[in-house]
């Protein structure tokens, strides 16, 4: 039976393996064992003959002076054995930038977090809160925000905005009030994610998203929107050989809510007779999908549709709405629109003859979701949105605009990372 042969395998030789630090060499490592930074410090050194690089320019200068130690926080090992990095930054005299302090490989200026624990948290961000992420890691939170926004900054200087064929330009609400931001998403079927926001809905916002797509413009297919004059306008100016298809969403939303405004107001009449009952608890029954109720709420609403109401109406008329989508042809469909207008027009509900009236004058971008013939994901654009939602939700909402900005992009960009992050963590 043979014994192989053994060896002691050293911190600096694991070190080594993984993350080899270019022009300079680890050294002696010890371990402390108590206090707040307990963990394993691990010492560099420059290697012989080596000059320091001016953090300005980036080029090997003459050295000038060295600076006190300084302590770079790295990736743990074992899970819960902390690593450090003890490194005295030299300074070099440049005849460019004057005297700087030299630039090192492991971490960004006097940043005390070096560059593999900074996208280690980011990648941990992605699935988790910060504050979570910061407690699971022992650092404090604006450590985990630092993480999140370099990652975020790389990948938007990175990012392409080639091969984009159909957009979706959608407003969500920032905070309480009339505040939003312009959300545009990519939705060709093969990559779906936020291309790009800017502040408030207006014209002004979206255009500057066409100045910064550039000449990518010419390559845009498809535009999906609500029916928002703001969009619509900038989207027929920016982008003329676009095929504008007005978002499916928007107009079941539409529908929706003129549902909800009939059947407030009948509610409203029938607690004056003393009938209040009827239509106690029945919101979300008139308006969610048949195909989500339980089998009470269906039994309910079977029940409720046998009543001569007004608010039985509109709903009809609403369901009866959903079958546009599914007409084969725009032929079709324009016939359909025509008579479901016309029958919302005659049925003396106030809501559904102003929302018949808009609609007319949208058939032309309602007729185009015929044309579009499944070229994009067309339910993307509020899928994408609710996951935006989400992450608002998730951190209790933000007070600072840039904070937002940053987790959502984060989240829902698919921003590209660098080369050696996506092999360290995959």
């Amino acid at each position: 039976m043979f014994k192989l042969k053994t060896h002691t395998m050293r911190a600096k030789t694991i070190l080594n393996f993984v993350d080899p630090q270019p022009r300079f060499v680890y050294g002696h490592t010890w371990l402390q064992r108590a206090g707040r930074g307990a963990g394993l410090y691990v010492r560099l050194r420059p290697k012989k003959g080596c000059k320091p690089r001016c953090s300005g320019c980036g080029k090997p200068r003459p050295g000038y002076d060295k600076l006190p130690e300084r302590t770079y926080r790295y990736l743990p090992m074992l899970a819960t054995l902390a690593v450090f990095f003890v490194y005295q930054p030299r300074r070099c005299e440049c005849l460019r930038c004057g005297v700087t302090v030299e630039q090192v490989p492991w971490a960004e200026g006097k940043s005390p977090i070096t560059h593999a624990l900074s996208w280690y948290l980011a990648s941990w961000a992605k699935v988790l809160p910060w504050q979570e992420v910061a407690r699971r890691f022992h650092v404090c939170w604006d450590v985990v925000f630092q993480a999140v926004g370099t990652a975020v900054k790389w990948g938007l200087k990175n990012q392409s905005f080639e091969g984009i064929t159909a957009i979706g330009v959608d407003e969500l609400s920032r905070k309480k009030g009339q505040v939003y931001f312009t959300m545009v998403y990519q939705i060709d079927k093969g990559c779906r994610r936020l291309l790009w926001l800017g502040p408030d809905r207006t014209a002004a916002t979206f255009n500057r998203f066409f100045n910064d797509l550039g000449e990518n413009v010419a390559g845009l297919r498809f535009i999906t929107s609500d029916m928002w004059k703001a969009f619509l306008s900038v989207a027929a100016k920016r982008a003329p050989r676009a095929l504008h298809v007005l978002d499916r969403f928007h107009v079941a939303k539409l529908a929706g809510e003129a549902v909800d405004e009939v059947r407030r107001n009948e509610a409203q009449n029938l607690r004056k007779l003393g009938k209040g009952d009827v239509l106690k608890h029945a919101r979300w029954l008139l308006l969610k999908n048949k195909a989500n109720l339980n089998a009470d709420q269906g039994a309910r609403l079977a029940d409720l549709l046998k009543l001569n109401l007004r608010t039985v109406k509109a709903y009809v008329l609403k369901d009866m709405l959903d079958l546009f989508w599914d007409k084969k042809s725009r032929a079709a469909g324009g016939r359909f629109l025509d008579n479901w207008c016309h029958s919302a027009s005659r049925s003396r509900l106030a809501p559904f003859k102003r929302f018949a009236a808009t609609l007319r004058v949208h058939k032309p971008l309602l007729l185009n979701w015929f044309k579009a013939d499944n070229a994009f994901a067309k339910g993307a654009t509020e899928g994408l949105n609710n996951k935006a939602r989400v992450v608002t939700r998730r951190s209790y909402g933000f007070r600072n605009r840039r904070v937002q900005e940053i987790a959502l992009f984060h989240a829902l960009g698919k921003l590209p990372e660098p080369a050696w992050v996506t092999h360290r963590f995959s």
